[in-house]
């Protein structure tokens, strides 16, 4: 059978090349360099000290808290750079309030912000703890802002996430990058 009665799809055709989109916005903002994302040989996690079903754990996020005066920032917002934080926050969670990823950039024609479980899967923990699959469920979640700075990453939103979590006797956390 040849290649023509395979009805491959065209070679741009590929699933959202997102990580080539954002080393071309990179260079469009005017850095001179395209961006590089941080990889490490050697990946500083550990082995649990104790069962998953006896670990607490803690959701990171990078979806963002309402702020009022930052326009649309709803399911079916245009991507809104008002809304972007630039500090670690944590909040609440038994009492969420709104969370939104208006500010970051994904692909507004294929998908929506409709569902927070989606990008923010606290109902999932919440069950699985339920289930008795993980102990308990941090009482706060961990908000992380998405600079684009890997040493500003590292060196303060990475300590200031650790020591909340710290404070909060986390064992183990799911990180929900959007």
């Amino acid at each position: 059978m040849s290649d023509s009665n395979l009805d491959f799809a065209e070679t741009f055709d590929i699933p959202v090349p997102y990580m080539t989109r954002l080393r071309d916005y990179y260079l469009a903002l005017g850095y001179g360099n395209p961006y590089r994302w941080a990889q490490f040989r050697d990946v500083p996690f550990t082995m649990l000290k104790k069962p998953l079903n006896e670990c607490r754990v803690g959701l990171v996020t990078t979806a963002a808290p309402l702020k009022n005066d930052a326009g649309d920032q709803g399911a079916h917002a245009p991507y809104n750079a008002a809304a972007k934080f630039y500090s670690v926050y944590a909040g609440d969670s038994k009492d969420v309030g709104f969370l939104g990823i208006s500010h970051l950039g994904y692909d507004r024609k294929y998908s929506t912000a409709e569902d927070v479980n989606a990008y923010f899967p606290l109902d999932a923990l919440n069950a699985a703890a339920e289930r008795g699959e993980i102990g308990d469920v941090s009482p706060r979640f961990y908000g992380t802002p998405t600079n684009r700075s890997q040493v500003t990453t590292l060196d303060q939103d990475c300590v200031d996430v650790l020591n909340l979590m710290i404070e909060d006797k986390v064992d183990a956390a799911v990180i929900a990058a959007n």
